[in-house]
């Protein structure tokens, strides 16, 4: 019988179809930037190996993200380092900001307003609308995309990286001011119309339900039976999810949400088990982790300061 962080691993590896450009975006995010942001192809692949994703998928979807620019690559002698592009960085940093926190932000009550301004064709207003869903908007009738505190300039930076650079001039950014006349009655109400909050209780049960019984296990008497390469493989599977997870959270204020929000316990849940793996999974990276030049760098500082505001083990 598989413990529950070999099951949690394996159910990664028995699923039909693995996103890996998806997954790589994580690797990075989590594991290359604190090393410099950049890694040699080969042990990128070596590392990804064991979560079955084959050679040929991982080289095709790298290639894709230099393509689509989160991505570039620097030839080393026959080898080939991949950096964060100047976009892609960008990018992480905001997210960082997210993921990473120890407590959702707070609000300066002023909503976050993309007006649709032009005409866009059904395709367009499909593929903005979708984007938008994942960066946390929610939607007022046809025309109006809601956040109640997104950056927008890296809202519309993430737009021209998905493609989207050509709809910008049909969108109009405003900040609502913070006015005497706003009411927590009429913020609920928009919330409830822009937001399908049941749905994303769900996602975050989901989230707490398929890693709670990893914890458990690392908070027990077997968890220094826990290999190095594994707690790197679940630290990257854990902060995949989540990350996937936060791209469609808006983060909405305390005060506009259900008493039994169970948004703070996925993230005390991520908190713990990403600090309970981080000493092993970096040993696994000081081993493994490569650039094309053979060098192995050494990790930031601030990779064991991620959520320290809440850090569990002190």
């Amino acid at each position: 019988m598989l413990s529950p962080i070999q099951q949690r691993l394996e159910d990664f590896r028995q699923q039909g179809r693995v996103q890996a450009g998806s997954l790589i975006i994580s690797v990075f995010g989590d594991a290359v930037v604190p090393r410099g942001s950049r890694i040699w192809l080969g042990s990128l692949i070596r590392l990804l190996e064991p979560l079955d994703l084959n050679e040929r998928l991982i080289r095709t979807s790298v290639f894709r993200l230099a393509k689509e620019e989160w991505l570039r690559s620097e030839p080393s002698g026959r080898r080939t380092d991949y950096l964060l592009a100047p976009s892609g960085q960008r990018r992480f940093e905001e997210a960082s900001r997210h993921i990473y926190a120890a407590s959702a932000p707070q609000w300066d009550r002023r909503w976050r307003l993309i007006l649709l301004v032009g005409e866009l064709s059904p395709k367009q207003r499909e593929q903005l609308k979708r984007a938008l869903f994942w960066q946390g908007f929610g939607v007022l009738g046809n025309d109006c995309f809601v956040h109640p505190g997104v950056d927008l300039t890296s809202a519309f930076d993430a737009l021209i990286a998905e493609g989207l650079g050509e709809v910008l001039g049909k969108l109009k950014p405003l900040i609502a001011a913070d006015t005497p006349y706003g009411s927590a009655a009429s913020d609920l109400d928009m919330v409830h119309g822009a937001w399908n909050l049941d749905k994303l209780a769900t996602v975050y049960a989901d989230f707490v339900s398929a890693y709670q019984p990893a914890l458990a296990q690392l908070r027990g008497d077997n968890s220094q039976e826990i290999d190095d390469e594994s707690a790197f493989l679940l630290r990257i599977l854990l902060i995949h999810d989540y990350r996937r997870l936060l791209l469609r959270d808006p983060e909405l204020p305390e005060v506009l949400l259900p008493a039994d929000w169970p948004g703070q316990k996925a993230r005390q849940l991520c908190q713990e088990i990403y600090h309970r793996l981080l000493p092993g999974s970096e040993r696994h990276l000081d081993r493994h982790f490569q650039l094309a030049n053979g060098d192995t760098p050494e990790s930031a500082v601030s990779v064991f300061a991620r959520f320290r505001a809440a850090d569990p083990l002190g």
